[in-house]
């Protein structure tokens, strides 16, 4: 298995540890066969996004125990299906996104300007 590169062709670097994320759960936005889900895209939690995505079917702020998932609050990094993104961004509810911590894959899905729009820097508040 290569190493997984970042939008920019670098190497990925982590997403979160604190809550751990990635379909893997070892931090990282990596991306393989078995995820369905393309969850590529490092984003930075909002309270509006959660709604968001809460109206859409998809409770990210509701910890499930027994699949080890705290919830996630505003602030909160984590790996997110590229498509939940791309759907929110369509939606004008985007997070913003870690850029060097995005898998190169999710360009397959959505374009660099869309992903560089929404670049979170850390000087962004949340």
């Amino acid at each position: 298995m290569f190493p997984s590169k970042n939008i920019f062709g670098e190497a990925l670097v982590p997403c979160s540890e604190e809550p751990l994320t990635g379909f893997y759960r070892n931090g990282c936005c990596d991306s393989g066969s078995g995820d369905h889900g393309k969850h590529m895209v490092c984003v930075i939690m909002t309270d509006e996004f959660l709604r968001f995505s809460k109206s859409r079917g998809n409770d990210l702020s509701t910890p499930i125990p027994e699949y080890g998932f705290p919830g996630l609050k505003a602030g909160d990094k984590w790996c997110l299906c590229v498509l939940r993104w791309r759907e929110a961004y369509d939606a004008g509810m985007a997070p913003l996104v870690d850029l060097e911590a995005t898998h190169e894959e999710s360009l397959n899905y959505v374009n660099i300007e869309m992903l560089l729009e929404y670049a979170y820097k850390s000087q962004d508040k949340v």
